[in-house]
């Protein structure tokens, strides 16, 4: 199933963009399902798929209603504990979602599309409407950054001495941590495993909506290294709310030379690797599916070549992303073999068939270097922070954060250098004389 997640900067018209992207895919034939937390005009309401028109289905994600469900679920799985605390259970008509059930309740949501019940072969298009951009950042890093936090508070290898604990409580005169506690640890693993594998699926992609202005200029280039960093493709570029380029008024004239000259810097940043669609003002908000329409059709895409132009362009791509992972590791002297590839599941810190070098260093030393490589498009080194703690990489750029893995090359090295340049990060690796096997 293709997927295509759309967001941009707050007050760009990206739930707009988002249902009119579905109606054209629909309209051309691609059962399409759209999956958005917002009302949209002349959509039904409901939680579950909803027939809109031929081809498209609608679902609301209820943040209230799952937040509700969930605690209510975990209060009865935990019931042998709540009891023995004394502790009185709530009714679902006291609680209020909390901060935070949102994001819960879209990657819940994003789970039932890609492995639940309704991801039965009905749809062959996803389009989700995300939040705005940094906080859609946030949300599409949660199921890497859950799992982690999982293995290391509940790690999976101490689940084998699970039968040891009612003789360890006896012991210890307190309660051990229940069985039911290690089972909903890998159950929720398991939803987020899939959550995370629909995110990085090369059929995936992002498409960045954004009216353009100064500030959403700004804002663009800030979260173009955070797109880098986490490794997200972006298919489009949608350039919302365009106004007539040729006005007899002089405010809207000034106001349309504004928008062309930030469409031309965009046009320089992301062409050709993305494609850029201008999609037109329409004078009014969209009131439904007739507008929605109205602004697939009028929407005018730098890639006309492409399958059905405009906002429809790219959709009946089924692999349409960047052939390799963002990141890489080089030999700088052009010359060496090739890595092992990753395991099966294993954190994809290089793509199959990376060079993984051992070669002299350019001073004449005896020491091998490894140059490990991440493009960070518009990037400064002020914002950069990297931190190397035992078999991971702490990096920060700006405001996002990633802890990458290290390839098990890498783990027998400390970091030498780094360095930004062109726009990529190359982290130097000189391996550990007491971890690196050494011939002769």
């Amino acid at each position: 199933m293709r997927t295509v997640l759309v967001t941009g900067p707050g007050g760009a018209g990206r739930t707009t963009v988002a249902a009119a992207t579905a109606l054209a895919a629909a309209r051309r034939g691609r059962r399409t399902l759209l999956v958005s937390a917002d009302p949209i005009p002349g959509f039904p309401d409901g939680t579950e798929p909803t027939a809109v028109t031929d081809g498209l289905w609608s679902a609301r994600v209820d943040s209230g209603e799952h937040f509700r469900a969930e605690l209510l679920a975990l209060q009865d799985r935990a019931s042998g504990v709540l009891d023995l605390l004394g502790g009185q259970r709530m009714d679902g008509e006291e609680l209020t979602e909390l901060p935070g059930s949102a994001q819960l309740a879209l990657l819940h949501a994003l789970r039932r599309a890609a492995g639940g019940d309704w991801s039965d072969g009905r749809f062959d298009l996803l389009v989700v409407d995300l939040p705005p951009l940094r906080e859609a950042l946030a949300v599409l890093a949660l199921p890497e950054q859950l799992r982690r936090y999982l293995s290391r508070l509940l790690p999976p290898e101490r689940q084998a001495a699970r039968a040891l604990r009612p003789m360890l409580a006896q012991l210890a005169g307190v309660p051990m941590p229940a069985q039911w506690l290690y089972e909903a640890a890998a159950r929720k693993d398991t939803e987020l495993a899939t959550v995370q594998a629909l995110i990085e699926d090369r059929a995936t992609t992002l498409r960045l909506v954004a009216e353009p202005g100064p500030a959403a200029e700004d804002a663009l280039r800030t979260a173009r290294a955070g797109l880098a960093l986490y490794g997200l493709r972006v298919d489009t570029l949608a350039v919302n709310r365009v106004l007539p380029r040729h006005s007899g008024d002089p405010w809207f004239a000034a106001l349309a030379a504004q928008q062309e000259k930030t469409a031309d810097h965009w046009y320089e940043e992301w062409a050709p690797t993305t494609v850029l669609c201008e999609v037109p003002h329409l004078g009014r908000d969209p009131r439904g599916p007739d507008d929605l329409a109205l602004l697939g059709d009028g929407a005018r895409s730098t890639a006309p070549a492409r399958a059905g132009g405009g906002l429809a362009a790219g959709l009946d791509e089924r692999s349409p992303g960047r052939a390799d992972d963002p990141w890489w590791i080089e030999d700088p002297w052009g010359a060496g073999e090739p890595g092992v590839p990753d395991a099966p599941g294993a954190p994809r810190t290089a793509p199959p068939g990376a060079r993984i070098v051992a070669a002299p260093p350019a001073d004449g030393g005896d020491d091998p270097v490894l140059v490990w490589c991440l493009p960070l498009p518009g990037a400064a080194k002020s914002d950069l922070r990297l931190v190397r703690r035992g078999d991971e990489l702490l990096l920060g750029v700006g405001p996002f954060h990633r802890i990458i893995p290290l390839e098990s090359g890498l783990r027998r090295c400390t970091v030498s250098g780094a360095a930004l340049t062109d726009g990529v990060l190359r982290v130097r690796f000189t391996p550990d004389p007491g971890l690196w096997p050494r011939s002769g």
